[in-house]
């Protein structure tokens, strides 16, 4: 019996296994038009539920302070899910919720605690706390 002869690829394909960490880093070139659409750069599905990066300067009005650019990201596009509405029966002759309808929002998945410092007029500093998104996911809409 003669040993099974090795598999190599054909040539010029090349095998690329991508970690979503990764994938994030990629999405992130994405960039809105003036007409507020986003822009993608070889992305296959442009409307998918993704994480967006986006750059702000934190304010606070009443104590004149503002920080540095910071990095947030928010989840936004489509999630692929059919909405749909399912009547629902009663036994009684009052109806208060006809129908159950199920539908799929783009939803933070996880985050981490973020703060950030601001600087004030007069020298004083204030921190300011937000939710930094790590990964969106099509959830049910509640």
């Amino acid at each position: 019996m003669r040993p099974p002869a090795p598999l190599s690829p054909p040539s010029g394909l090349l095998l690329l296994l991508v970690f979503c960490p990764l994938v994030v880093v990629v999405q992130a070139s994405s960039s809105k038009t003036e007409s507020g659409h986003s822009t993608h750069h070889g992305d296959k599905e442009p409307d998918r539920c993704m994480r967006h990066h986006f750059v702000e300067t934190i304010t606070h009005s009443m104590y004149k302070c503002n920080s540095n650019m910071v990095l947030l990201a928010r989840c936004e596009g489509h999630c692929s899910h059919t909405s749909r509405s399912d009547p629902l029966i009663s036994f009684s002759s009052v109806l208060k919720q006809p129908f159950k309808s199920t539908c799929f929002c783009c939803k933070p998945h996880t985050s981490k605690l973020k703060a950030v410092r601001l600087r004030c007029a007069g020298g004083t500093r204030i921190t300011a706390t937000y939710r930094y998104i790590l990964a969106c996911n099509c959830e049910e809409c509640s």
